[in-house]
């Protein structure tokens, strides 16, 4: 089974990280959102990925092969950027028509069973229950308990199913050709190539799909989703690693993930806060935040923050959102 992986985005709502690095190279929980995806693949036995990439592609291209030098990884461009349909298109020359196909948006962390597409004789869809599924494909089934109808942000949902970003396609040729159908009818849906029309054309064509419900969703899209996503996963980490690092007059309250070059005194550090590389914290109180690396704190109380890399910040009681190479100074 191939992995694609949609990365090309550029991730308006996380902005003013994204102006310096990709959404999905964006830290929690102490790693890249990326890299929690890579890494339960890797350990359920699967190498072979292939990333779509536009926004700063040469970041993540240069992550995967650093951090994954065995990986069987392909890199292709999607320029222009028209959805996630098209997306998926570019790697149409990439994965053969035979092949099973696993798509998952390069954003989101999911917790699912994998052995649940090693048992299925037919194509999957991702999904989970909510409240107000109007902003989020939308899967309708039918009495037999396959897919009959999908769409794309609806105004008035029938269903409170929500598509969650994982699409395991039995046979990839199916999905390439009904892809190549909508592009070049143009059948667009708020001016973009949706995968939800290319696996309708699918069904229309007598594809029969079905969905499997996942567990927990992390949609890292926006500050907020991140840090409820950083706290949920540092719960985790505490599970297996309770025992945090000690540093000179500080307090450190579990679960938190500090990196092992830092240098941390005076403060109170915790509950859930992720700590980047050779970052430099003083004199400080922070709870529920993410800090970038190579950053310096001094003097600072932060709650419910997300913090870049390189960044200086002195002096402040706040709830911030900032982003790399940024320097304050409220002394």
């Amino acid at each position: 089974m191939k992995i694609v992986i949609p990365v090309a985005g550029i991730g308006t709502k996380l902005r003013p990280h994204t102006h310096t690095q990709p959404k999905t190279l964006v830290p929690v929980a102490g790693h890249p959102i990326l890299a929690h995806i890579i890494d339960y693949f890797v350990q359920s036995g699967y190498d072979e990925f292939v990333f779509i990439i536009g926004y700063m592609g040469e970041k993540i291209e240069e992550f995967v092969k650093s951090k994954y030098p065995s990986l069987k990884a392909a890199f292709v461009v999607q320029e222009p950027r028209e959805g996630t349909g098209h997306s998926v298109w570019f790697a149409r020359n990439l994965v053969h028509a035979e092949d099973e196909m696993l798509i998952v948006l390069g954003d989101t962390i999911i917790d699912f069973d994998i052995n649940v597409f090693k048992q299925s004789e037919q194509s999957l869809l991702g999904v989970k229950k909510v409240d107000d599924p109007r902003n989020f494909g939308v899967v309708e089934l039918n009495d037999d308990g396959f897919v009959s109808k999908l769409h794309e942000k609806p105004v008035i949902p029938k269903s409170n199913l929500a598509l969650v970003g994982i699409y395991f396609i039995k046979q990839a040729g199916h999905l390439f050709e009904a892809l190549n159908y909508i592009i070049e009818n143009n059948l667009k849906t708020r001016d973009e190539y949706h995968l939800t029309d290319a696996m309708m054309r699918m069904i229309e064509d007598g594809e029969k799909i079905k969905v499997f419900h996942v567990g927990n969703w992390f949609d890292c899209g926006n500050k907020d989703s991140l840090l409820e996503t950083n706290a949920i996963l540092l719960d985790r980490i505490a599970e297996t690693n309770p025992k945090p690092q000690k540093f000179p007059n500080t307090i450190i309250i579990p679960p938190v993930s500090i990196a092992y070059n830092c240098d941390i005194s005076d403060s109170i550090i915790g509950p859930h806060v992720s700590i980047g590389e050779h970052t430099i914290v003083k004199y400080s109180i922070i709870k529920d935040s993410i800090i970038g690396s190579y950053s310096q704190l001094e003097s600072a109380v932060l709650h419910r923050s997300v913090i870049g890399s390189d960044a200086f910040l002195k002096g402040l009681s706040q709830s911030l959102n900032i982003g790399d190479s940024t320097e304050i100074d409220f002394s």
